[in-house]
């Protein structure tokens, strides 16, 4: 299974939705905190880009060095159509800093040191080191999972059904999560429930996950 630092880094670097909360802003609206862009640096850093005159921006231009603390928030919401779609969420906790090297006008660039981080996802809830954080990579389906799973249900919603074998009477068969070490469906009706299948071994490009799949779904069928 992935790593907690893992699954937080994937959720960062992902299109994932976030927002910014600093203590004394809460009188800000939640679109005024989100990012127009956000990027993972080589020392496990989060730069944040935001509009010139959010309440971020100007908070952080009133703080000394290092003494405005923030909490990024990331939300995981499944792409498809399923019951309980909120996947899960990340907290980046740390100290927020104003980055001078953002050149486009109208725009300006903020860095959040990260200081302590967790993840509460479809794995479980975990605490995430610093330095996990920086050296863990994200997910090699990241870019593709969402248009992937959309596929999956649209195109092999019969082979998915089947994944589960003769246990599925009266039940839908969602796919809700796909990464290089498996997929994850969710079955509905009677009962709601998650069924995780597991690739033989990690998968590290598409090339990889069609034939990862098609080992899945002849599985199933024979």
């Amino acid at each position: 299974m992935p790593s907690a630092a893992e699954r937080t880094r994937t959720l960062v670097q992902s299109t994932c939705s976030a927002v910014l909360l600093i203590p004394g802003l809460d009188g800000a609206r939640p679109y005024q905190l989100m990012p127009d862009a956000r990027a993972v640096g080589p020392d496990g850093e989060v730069f944040l880009v935001f509009p010139a005159d959010s309440p971020a921006v100007r908070a952080a231009a009133h703080a000394q060095d290092d003494e405005l603390t923030a909490v990024l928030e990331v939300t995981d919401v499944a792409p498809v159509s399923v019951p309980h779609r909120i996947r899960g969420r990340a907290w980046l906790s740390g100290w927020l800093t104003r980055e001078p090297d953002l050149t486009e006008p109208g725009r300006v660039m903020l860095r959040l040191e990260v200081g302590e981080a967790c993840v509460d996802d479809l794995w479980g809830a975990d605490p995430v080191e610093p330095e996990d954080f920086a050296r863990a990579a994200p997910d090699p389906l990241m870019e593709h999972e969402a248009e992937l799973l959309q596929h999956l249900h649209s195109a092999h919603s019969a082979e998915v059904q089947r994944l589960l074998g003769e246990r599925t009477g009266g039940t839908a068969a969602v796919p809700v999560a796909l990464d290089r070490f498996g997929l994850r469906v969710r079955f509905t009706g009677v009962q709601c429930f998650d069924a995780r299948f597991d690739f033989p071994e990690p998968v590290r490009d598409m090339n990889e996950l069609r034939r990862a799949m098609h080992t899945l779904f002849d599985a199933a069928a024979s």
